[in-house]
């Protein structure tokens, strides 16, 4: 990127955010700071009214108003693609928010612009996975949640849990949600238990907003999924698989940890990360007669026992 599109895309940077680090707009650019001090400096001898406090950041001032940004193609396609993954991976309301957002960033392109989306849109989707169940919330759970955080107040949810199969009403102060696997959760304060849980969102049939302010502060949201990366005990698990049925894993590798293959004496040899060995074993289980264990050696016993078990009740 030359300076002349750098200076441009700091400007459209300053005008995301109230305030803007110089360190952030370092790290995105790989510049040193010395060159982000440069490049404001020539953004301010150009007229525009930036206001920066050491160790805080830089803001444009109150009131300073830019004409409209022109998008790029690419980054209009990918605006266009974001749409495709919201509509499928989202609630309703997230989704009629952003196909609203959509129209907007559709209002500023060129006709010739306009008419290449047009034409893309019929080019570009994301279908379901056939072999995972799936069932869109049917209430607005995402931007109900993400108000709570916003402006602090405490939800009342009515909420399945899994695990003892019974269905609580819940207080709870969200501190954020998050995608994984194949369904979103939110990380909250239940005011029940007393502690943080995570609650897939699928599962709460009922969702409130109250009045009632948060207790306390509670942390970010990245924080504790930190935290709960480095707690989680995983197990380095190695196999070798006949190179014919690799290709029938699909997805299902990934869910089990699948970290990097090479291929080892006309084999293929997986290296997978797991929380749960004894889970491991019951997917390895469905192509163990095409497979060997390579380690740990605690999985071959998981292995043995269970097909013990199922050996008895033949």
């Amino acid at each position: 990127m030359n300076r002349l599109d750098r200076i441009t895309a700091i400007l459209i940077q300053l005008q995301s955010k109230r305030i803007v680090k110089a360190q952030d707009i370092a790290e995105r650019f790989n510049v040193s700071l010395r060159t982000v001090y440069r490049d404001i400096r020539t953004l301010e001898e150009a007229g525009i009214p930036l206001v920066g406090e050491t160790g805080i950041g830089y803001s444009i001032m109150d009131g300073y108003r830019l004409p409209p940004v022109m998008f790029t193609l690419e980054e209009a396609t990918a605006f266009l693609t974001a749409e495709k993954l919201v509509e499928k991976l989202t609630d309703a309301s997230t989704d009629e928010s952003y196909k609203s957002a959509m129209y907007k960033i559709k209002a500023v392109l060129r006709s010739s612009e306009k008419d290449y989306l047009e034409t893309m849109d019929n080019h570009i989707e994301v279908l379901d996975n056939p072999y995972i169940p799936k069932e869109r919330n049917a209430h607005n759970s995402l931007q109900s949640i993400l108000k709570s955080i916003s402006g602090k107040h405490v939800l009342t949810i009515n909420y399945f849990a899994n695990h003892s199969q019974e269905n609580t009403s819940r207080n709870i102060e969200p501190v954020g949600i998050f995608y994984l696997g194949s369904n979103w959760h939110v990380l909250a304060f239940c005011q029940l238990r007393n502690d943080y849980r995570d609650f897939r969102i699928d599962r709460i049939s009922q969702i409130t907003s109250t009045p009632l302010p948060f207790k306390k502060q509670h942390p970010s949201l990245k924080s504790f999924l930190k935290q709960i990366a480095q707690e989680k005990e995983l197990h380095s698990i190695v196999i070798l698989v006949n190179k014919e049925i690799v290709k029938y894993f699909g997805e299902q590798k990934y869910y089990n940890g699948f970290v990097s293959q090479r291929e080892v004496k006309g084999k293929i040899e997986m290296t997978f990360l797991t929380c749960s060995v004894e889970g491991f074993a019951r997917w390895y289980m469905m192509f163990g007669d095409n497979a060997e264990i390579v380690s740990p050696d605690n999985l071959k016993q998981h292995i043995k026992k269970i097909a013990t078990t199922i050996a008895k009740k033949q």
